[in-house]
């Protein structure tokens, strides 16, 4: 069976003093309903909001997110927007929202990969549906009407596919990656009609395509630089591109070709809005802020005569903009949305003088399209300045002629062909709205973050400039240190340590989210007895706590409670039939009983089953006859493989005609031989006879001791058996066992071969079949696994209670934890893009019978055998090598035979456990007496002249105070509170003696063997 991507767990720490109602970090995508008076935003913290507009007070129990409610200058209140509904639709940036249905489904597009709908109008509003998923980021989402039933989407992945909202998925795919550089096709704008769909990116061309075919129409090609949006008249047959080459061009489908260039924007045009539907009026924004309105109606085609006006003017780019009734929106990198108050660009509008001159050359024009006159300017509307009016193109005809401080000419404005405008004029842009209506607040979020040396810690900075300490263990927050710089708090709450990888931080939607890895989560550890526990628990001397075992026991503890529900609740069933076999054993007796020849009778008929009144049988005592055929022990007999035997109940049909032989192995436990036939079973009183040719056997109750001489034979027939590998010997490697007297048995016995040959068969097929079944390689598979083990158990001893194998860790090895019940649990699985979410709920809810079903189907196999059975990955431990010298001489030194006295040892090794090695090698305690210190209390170890802590780690020594990539060098000596012996020196002659007879041995060693030649 294949195997799955690779899988990962997170989990969101919740945010202090979070509440519904605003985003976190910048917003990426606007959409308004317009039937029912809501807008929605979608931000770069996954979240999607809902907002009722049209709110000219807010209700007493309403959340109102406004800043200021400042009343207009006719008395009436400003509109106050208030918060209705938000949903956590995705782990990672928003980057889109489009509404469809007749704006009934809100669809998402994230760089999580996944394409969602939310139906946030619904009577019980559930969560957000996949409805699909991409390779790589997903920038766009097009729908061509509220009464279509798709919606395109497209992404970093160069795709772009239709998606069914009714949930039947994929209903076409284009591929668009780019001609000349593939990687250029990646779709960053999309718009759509039911007859056209066009995309752009960062190959600067817009393609046309066919949604229902997917087969491509056209391009057009002009841009110089990357699209990014695009807007389909309801017609289909014109089309306007904003790019970041700073220009707005546009299209005619039925010429082909670019019919205008506008050029009112100074900066990339970053979004494009209109619900004209002949694209006659439409805004644009860009990245220096500013928001433009075009109005092109009444003239005739020529766009050159439009109006472009500077409408407002943020401080960070505008990423999406949106009007209606009146008011435009707009989102930026910022948390908070802004309502500007939008500009009437119809006749009533109040121009410079010279301008209106102009605008009235064009009634000739607006009068053939309509037979009224135009209406007057309002006077009461405040005057348009003239630094806000924008020239539309390069070869525009004004504002050329007037200047910008009213009257006067400013020939210096002009530009020619693509030549930016000059700084002096950017600078002489003057937007009409100076302050926004009002501004939905968004709440803090999560900028920039450090995690400790512990790696139990992290520090966090929010925009508000607030820095948090929070424990990824606890989940939660543990202190505050107020509007400080991150860096000024890391250095005094950070320890000397030296931990090992387990988890990386993830803050790009503004929360702190922990994700842990299959390869690494396992990896840290941390001695028990420096836990700060609420309740005491007994460990063991130097217990060590894998970090990521124990969050994830508590994060998934309710799916553990459940699982063990349910693997009660199965092996209950098996049991069923256990204990009614049980029971009938004890209730119904055998209904035939074999009772011994005796001397003097006649033999009885073998059809016989009743005792009949007839001399030949003997008295019927039934105390006699069950005494004699009733085995000893009352526990249930079992066969030579360990299956226990049939209860009478079941047997009592064929109890009549089966041979007394098949009686007799029931009752008795007859042994079988090799061919098949039965062998009798001894008394208690007296032992089996072994064979002739087992020499190994014992008596009963004496344990087996291996003799010298049969052990080097027996070697030395393995090491001949090894060159020619025989069925035997393969039956030997898989440790099956063998009856001693088959072995033995004559080889021209040709009816004793044929049941060899049988087993042989058999067991083959039984390891094939064992090989054959397989699990899935998900968590789900780990509960299959275990199931058929019990089904197993079950099959061997019919009569044995089948038993939970259930193993999850215990307070001792896993503390208990109270994480809280609202901190999110997320499964991911690694694609080409990026990480596609396939699960998420809380703490709270894992335990639930739905998210169980669905955490069993989706889940790693990795997380089932370390929740369910404590199992973790094996992994070799990583190891320090170190030196070990005494301190000025003054101590024995540690050497080894060979001279090498270069050690190596677990990177959680502490200072003491070095310190009792020393110990023990210079001053070990005789036997039979107790150590009078702990090797501790009179010992010390030094690393580049520091003493080092008794409980320091090999991995904080050498990280934090050897520093270098050597074998760490370390000195022991004595603190005074315990006299240590120096050995005596040898004699010279001693000396010399000793050193002739290692020369003489080393001489010896290093003679080549014939052996080894």
């Amino acid at each position: 069976m294949a195997k799955k991507a690779r899988q990962r767990i997170s989990y969101v720490l919740e945010l202090p003093n979070s509440s519904p109602g605003g985003h976190r970090l910048g917003v990426n995508g606007l959409a308004i309903d317009r039937d029912n008076a809501i807008l929605y935003s979608g931000g770069r913290d996954g979240v999607v909001c809902a907002w009722d507009l049209n709110c000219h007070a807010a209700t007493p129990d309403g959340h109102s997110a406004v800043v200021d409610t400042p009343q207009q200058p006719n008395g009436r209140p400003k509109s106050i927007t208030r918060f209705r509904a938000q949903t956590q639709a995705h782990t990672h940036w928003i980057n889109d929202i489009a509404l469809a249905q007749q704006h009934t489904a809100l669809v998402s597009a994230s760089s999580d990969l996944l394409v969602k709908l939310w139906r946030p109008l619904a009577g019980d509003p559930c969560e957000p549906v996949t409805i699909g998923q991409h390779a790589d980021y997903v920038k766009c989402l097009a729908t061509p009407s509220q009464s279509a039933s798709w919606v395109a989407s497209g992404g970093l992945d160069r795709k772009i596919y239709l998606w069914d909202l009714s949930g039947a998925g994929k209903t076409l795919e284009i591929d668009v990656q780019g001609e000349e550089v593939p990687q250029k096709g990646s779709v960053y704008a999309l718009g759509v009609t039911h007859d056209i769909l066009a995309n752009g990116g960062p190959e600067s061309i817009v393609r046309l395509w066919d949604p229902r075919s997917g087969g491509r129409i056209t391009k057009f090609v002009g841009h110089t630089d990357m699209i990014r949006a695009i807007l389909i008249s309801e017609s289909g047959d014109m089309v306007v591109s904003a790019s970041a080459d700073q220009t707005v061009k546009v299209w005619s489908v039925t010429a082909g070709r670019c019919m205008h260039t506008l050029t009112m924007h100074d900066q990339s045009v970053w979004s494009l809005f209109s619900d004209d539907p002949r694209l006659d009026v439409f805004y644009s924004s860009d990245r220096s802020g500013l928001v433009v309105k075009t109005d092109v109606r009444g003239t005739a085609g020529d766009m050159d005569n439009g109006l472009s006006l500077a409408v407002a003017k943020e401080n960070d780019g505008v990423s999406k903009v949106i009007a209606w009734d009146g008011s435009i929106w707009t989102a930026t990198a910022r948390a908070s949305i802004n309502r500007w108050k939008d500009v009437d660009t119809s006749h009533t509008l109040r121009l410079p003088e010279a301008y209106r001159h102009h605008r009235a050359s064009l009634t000739t024009v607006r009068s053939k399209e309509s037979a009224a006159a135009p209406p007057a300017a309002d006077a009461s509307e405040p005057l348009i300045p003239a630094k806000s009016i924008l020239r539309i193109s390069n070869t525009a005809s004004f504002p050329l002629v007037i200047g910008r401080d009213g009257d006067g000419a400013a020939p210096g404005l002009a530009r020619k062909g693509s030549e930016p405008l000059a700084e002096s004029a950017v600078s002489l842009v003057e937007p009409i709205r100076h302050l926004p209506e009002e501004t939905i607040e968004g709440q803090f979020g999560l900028v920039k973050h450090r995690l400790l040396n512990d790696r139990k810690r992290v520090l966090t900075l929010d925009t508000a400039g607030d820095v948090l300490m929070w424990d990824l263990i606890q989940c939660r927050p543990v202190e505050s240190f107020g509007k400080r710089h991150l860096e000024d708090v890391e250095p005094e709450v950070n320890t000397r340590e030296a931990v090992a990888p387990w988890c990386s931080i993830d803050i790009s939607s503004g929360t702190l989210t922990v994700v842990l890895e299959p390869y690494n989560c396992f990896d840290a550890e941390m001695y028990a007895d420096e836990l700060v526990l609420e309740e005491p628990v007994d460990f063991r001397e130097d217990q060590r706590i894998s970090l990521g075992k124990w969050v994830l026991r508590y994060l998934f503890a309710n799916l553990i409670d459940e699982e063990i529900r349910r693997d009660e609740a199965f092996r209950a069933k098996l049991n069923e039939g256990v204990t009614k076999r049980i029971a009938a054993g004890r209730v119904a007796p055998p209904l035939a009983i074999s009772i011994p020849a005796n001397p003097g009778w006649a033999p009885a008929d073998a059809s016989s089953a009743t005792p009949r009144a007839v001399a030949q049988y003997p008295p019927t005592t039934p105390g006699l006859a069950i005494g004699l055929a009733t085995p000893g022990s009352p526990a249930p007999p079992t066969g030579p493989e360990g299956f226990a035997a049939l209860s009478p109940l079941e047997k009592r049909a064929s109890y009549v005609s089966r041979p007394s032989m098949e009686r007799e192995d029931y009752f008795s436990d007859a042994i079988q031989s090799p061919d098949g036939g039965p062998k009798p079973a001894p008394t208690p009183g007296t032992e089996a006879t072994p064979a002739a040719d087992d020499k190994t056997a014992k008596p009963a109750g004496e344990a087996a001791t291996p003799n010298p001489k049969d052990a080097k034979d027996t070697a030395a027939k393995d090491k001949d058996n090894t060159k020619s590998p025989t069925t035997f010997t393969q039956k030997l490697r898989l440790g099956m066992s063998f009856s001693t007297k088959k072995l033995g048995r004559s080889l021209s016995a040709a009816a004793a071969e044929k049941p060899a040959v049988l087993d042989e068969k058999a067991e083959e097929s039984e390891s094939s079949s064992n090989h054959e079944k397989e699990f899935d390689d998900s968590f789900l598979g780990v509960l299959q696994k275990l199931r058929s083990e019990y089904e197993k158990q079950l099959s061997d001893a019919p009569d044995v209670p089948v038993d939970s194998r259930l193993t999850p860790s215990l307070a001792n090895d896993t503390p208990v934890l109270k994480l809280p019940p609202a901190t999110q649990v997320i499964i991911q699985e690694e694609t080409s893009g990026g990480s596609a979410e396939i699960y998420r709920g809380t703490v709270a809810s894992v335990g639930c019978s739905a998210d169980a079903d669905a955490i069993e189907n989706r889940a790693p196999r990795w997380l089932g055998e370390a929740l369910l059975l404590n199992a973790l990955p094996l992994k070799d431990p990583v190891k320090i090598s170190f030196v070990l010298h005494p301190w000025g001489g003054l101590l024995p030194p540690i050497v080894s035979a060979d001279g090498n006295n270069r050690l190596n040892a677990n990177r959680m090794l502490r200072v003491k456990k070095i310190l009792a090695y020393v110990a023990e090698r210079i001053d070990p305690v005789p036997e039979g007496m107790e150590m009078e210190m702990r090797p501790e209390e009179y010992l010390e170890l030094y690393c580049n002249d520091q003493l080092l802590p008794n409980k320091m780690s090999l991995a904080t020594l050498r990280t934090q105070i050897w520093r270098g990539g050597n074998d760490v060098v370390l000195h022991y000596k004595a603190n005074g509170k315990k006299e240590i012996p120096m050995p005596p020196a040898p004699a010279a002659g001693e000396g010399n003696e000793e050193g002739a007879e290692q020369k003489e041995q080393k001489q010896q060693e290093e003679k080549p063997s014939a052996t080894g030649v």
